[in-house]
């Protein structure tokens, strides 16, 4: 018997291994973080190059709905990394939910 036989339960009806889903869970949750953090920093550049441009004087808009369309502009792209990172923080916590399922039906079965 090797080292690794001895983490694995003795169930015959576990098909995966723990510490590999809990690797992905956790790798899960560090991409989720590393996509909103990208989406974020590419938002705050566009506005932040707005800004500049406007103080500048390189752009002049004639009213208030004109800046809030380029705005709306800049900010819209980063609606997508939002869904993302809610997507993939949701994959790495279902994936824990799971383990949890599993581990509980067994433990019911054995008494």
């Amino acid at each position: 018997m090797t080292e690794s036989d001895n983490s694995k339960t003795n169930f015959a009806g576990t098909y995966f291994d723990r510490d590999s889903v809990l690797r992905l869970a956790r790798t899960a949750n560090i991409f989720a973080w590393a996509s909103l953090i990208y989406y974020a920093a590419q938002a705050g550049m566009a506005l932040t190059i707005f800004i500049l441009q406007i103080l500048r004087g390189l752009m002049a808009l004639p009213g208030f709905t004109d800046y809030a369309q380029q705005i709306i502009w800049i900010l819209q792209p980063a609606i997508p990394g939002l869904w993302y990172f809610i997507g993939i923080q949701a994959i790495g916590k279902i994936l824990l939910i799971f383990m949890d399922m599993e581990d509980n039906t067994r433990r019911a079965a054995r008494k």
